[in-house]
């Protein structure tokens, strides 16, 4: 009995040596990064804000007088002053790497414009369903109270029914004058 609680409690501790068990009704905890964290609606803020800036006027006119000064610069200032040497290269390498980073962050914000897009326009859907469901009730509604409207007595199928009610009683009475006793139940009385 004694060699028996030994091994129970062998393999107790075998199983507190072993990895402990993964709980999948609560989240993993957080591990190390080598990468910082971003927040990506941040950075999709500021790529649309970009991009929306790239698409302005005012972004044309500031690198339309940037490329201007470089130029001007290169061209007529004394050597030691110019900080282009060969022949607008540095211009060239940094208008594509402008369009380079351009590119992606309008891609970026085009992306993210689909999406909210398409929420929308699985919004207006729903809604438009509702909105025909609400209009196909309300259509049966509408036949349901006309058909039952043309059941319903009104005043003018009430009136013209007194009126032919009326003339048939003034045509019995011409046809059975109640001038004399005959007929009359006053006698009996």
């Amino acid at each position: 009995m004694a060699a028996e609680r030994t091994q129970d409690r062998e393999r107790e501790r075998d199983r507190e040596r072993a990895a402990p068990r993964i709980r999948l009704d609560l989240p993993r905890e957080r591990r190390a990064r080598l990468l910082p964290e971003y927040d990506p609606e941040a950075f999709g803020r500021l790529s649309e804000r970009i991009a929306r800036f790239l698409g302005t006027g005012r972004f044309l006119v500031w690198m339309t007088l940037t490329i201007v000064v470089w130029v001007l610069w290169n061209i007529f200032a004394p050597g030691p002053l110019k900080f282009d040497e060969y022949p607008f290269i540095f211009l060239t390498l940094a208008l594509s790497l402008q369009a380079s980073y351009a590119a992606p962050l309008i891609l970026l914000a085009q992306n993210r414009q689909d999406d909210r897009d398409r929420v929308n326009l699985e919004q207006d859907r729903k809604q438009n369903e509702r909105s025909i469901a609400d209009t196909e009730y309300l259509t049966r509604e509408i036949a349901a109270l006309r058909m039952g409207l043309g059941e319903v007595a009104t005043r003018d199928w009430i009136r013209s029914e007194l009126q032919d009610l009326l003339k048939e009683m003034e045509e019995r009475r011409d046809l059975f004058p109640s001038g004399g006793t005959r007929g009359s139940d006053v006698p009996d009385r």
